[in-house]
C-alpha cells in the first residue's frame, strides 16, 4: 500500500471512530445522568466538557503545524485518546467523569489540529472533494454511534459501549506504522502569534469561522438534544431513531458533496445547501411530529452535511501556506458553536419547554445563510 494511501486511510479511520465517541454521548445521556444522579442542566456540561480540551488542543497544534513532530503528535494523540476514554468507564462520580472526557478531547484535538493539514498537502488540488470525503467518513462513524448505543444498551451498561468505542482507536496506530511525513507537508508555513489577526481578518477566513460557529451550534444542539426533543412526540425506542436518521443523511449528502466540490463553485454551493437547510430545520423542529420528524430531520441532514467540509475548504483555499492554522480555525470555530449552543439549549428547555429551545437550529442556519452570501458577494480575498 503506497504512503499517501495509508496515510488518507488512516486519518480516514480516525475520523471515524472519533465521530462515534462523540455520537456515543448524546445517545447515552439518560443512561449518565442516572448512573451519576444528575439533571438536565448537569447533563448539558457533557459537550463542552469534551469539547473543551478538545478546542484548545485543535488550537495550539493546529497554530503550528509547521513546527511540530507530526508523526509523534499523530500517534500520541490516539493512544491518549483511546486510554482516556477507556478511562471513564471507571469514573467514581460525575465531575472526574467530566475531567476525563475533558482529557479524551485534548487528545485527539491534538490528532484533529493536524489531519486537515495532511490532506490538504496530499491532495493540493482537490481540496474541497478530500474535505468531503474526511467527513464522509466523519457521517459513517457518527451514524454508527447511535446504532452501538442502541444494539449495546439493552445488553450492557453504559461503561461497556465506551471500553468499545476506546479499542477502535488501535487499527489507527497500526496504520501508522513505518510510515514517513510526506515530503510535501514540508510546505506548510509557521504562524506566529502576532500573525493570526492578520490571518482571521482575511475575509475567507474570518467568513468561514463566523459561518461554522453557526454551523456547530446547529449541530451541537441535534446531536445533544434531539432524541430528548424527539421523545415528546415518538415512544423512546423510535425517538432513539431519530439521531440516526439525521446522521444517516450524512452519507448520501457527503457523497453528493464530494462530487459536487469538483464541479460546482464552493461559494455558490454552500448559498444553495444553507438556504435549503433554513425551512428544512423550520419543518423539522417547528412544524414536524411523530413519523414525520424522523423524515423532516433526514432532509435537514442532507442539507448540512455539506457545509463544514466546504465551508473548510474555503478558508484553507485562501491560504494554503497556512492549511494548519486555518484547518485549526474551522475546526475551533466548529467546536466552540458544539459547546456553547447545547448547554444554552438546555437552559432555555429547563425554564421554557424544548420546543422553545429547538428553535435556536432554525435561527443560527439563518445566519449561516447571510454570511455565505456575503462571502459570495464579497468575492474571494
Amino acid at each position: 500500500m503506497k504512503g499517501r494511501t495509508r496515510w488518507t486511510l488512516a486519518i480516514l479511520v480516525f475520523v471515524a471512530v472519533d465521530a462515534v465517541s462523540l455520537q456515543i454521548r448524546g445517545a447515552l445521556l439518560p443512561s449518565i445522568g442516572e448512573a451519576f444522579d444528575v439533571g438536565e442542566g448537569a447533563l448539558g456540561l457533557v459537550a463542552p466538557a469534551g469539547t473543551v480540551g478538545f478546542l484548545l488542543a485543535v488550537l495550539a497544534v493546529g497554530m503550528v503545524a509547521g513546527r511540530v513532530p507530526i508523526k509523534l503528535s499523530l500517534v500520541g494523540g490516539v493512544a491518549c485518546g483511546a486510554l482516556f476514554l477507556g478511562g471513564m468507564t471507571i469514573a467514581p462520580s460525575y465531575w472526574p467523569f467530566l475531567l476525563l472526557l475533558f482529557v479524551h478531547g485534548a487528545a485527539l484535538g491534538v490528532f484533529r489540529g493536524l489531519d486537515r493539514v495532511l490532506l490538504s498537502h496530499l491532495y493540493p488540488t482537490r481540496r474541497g472533494s478530500v474535505f468531503n470525503l474526511h467527513s464522509l467518513a466523519w457521517a459513517l462513524g457518527a451514524v454508527s454511534g447511535p446504532a452501538l448505543v442502541a444494539f449495546l444498551l439493552p445488553r450492557a451498561d453504559w461503561q461497556v459501549v465506551f471500553a468499545l468505542v476506546a479499542l477502535g482507536f488501535l487499527p489507527v496506530l497500526v496504520l501508522l506504522r513505518g510510515l514517513s511525513v510526506p515530503e510535501s507537508v514540508r510546505n506548510e508555513q509557521p504562524l506566529s502569534l502576532s500573525a493570526v489577526p492578520a490571518l482571521l481578518r482575511t475575509r475567507s477566513v474570518f467568513g468561514m469561522s463566523l459561518a461554522l460557529l453557526f454551523v456547530g451550534g446547529v449541530e451541537g444542539a441535534v446531536f445533544t438534544w434531539l432524541p430528548y426533543y424527539a421523545s415528546t412526540s415518538l415512544p423512546p425506542a423510535t425517538a432513539a431513531l431519530a439521531l440516526s436518521a439525521y446522521l444517516l443523511a450524512y452519507v448520501p449528502g457527503r457523497i453528493a458533496y464530494t462530487t459536487l466540490a469538483d464541479r460546482v463553485a464552493y461559494r455558490p454551493l454552500l448559498l444553495v445547501i444553507s438556504s435549503l437547510a433554513v425551512p428544512a430545520s423550520y419543518v423539522a423542529f417547528v412544524v414536524a411530529e411523530g413519523a414525520a420528524l424522523l423524515l423532516s430531520v433526514f432532509v435537514l441532514g442532507l442539507f448540512v452535511s455539506g457545509l463544514f467540509p466546504t465551508l473548510s475548504a474555503v478558508g484553507v483555499d485562501a491560504v494554503p501556506e497556512y492549511s494548519g492554522p486555518a484547518s485549526a480555525i474551522s475546526t475551533a470555530a466548529t467546536y466552540v458553536g458544539i459547546a456553547v449552543v447545547p448547554p444554552v439549549l438546555g437552559l432555555v428547555a429547563e425554564r421554557e419547554s424544548i420546543g422553545v429551545a429547538m428553535g435556536i437550529p432554525v435561527v443560527l442556519l439563518g445566519a449561516v445563510t447571510l454570511v455565505v452570501a456575503w462571502l459570495w458577494l464579497a468575492g474571494p480575498e
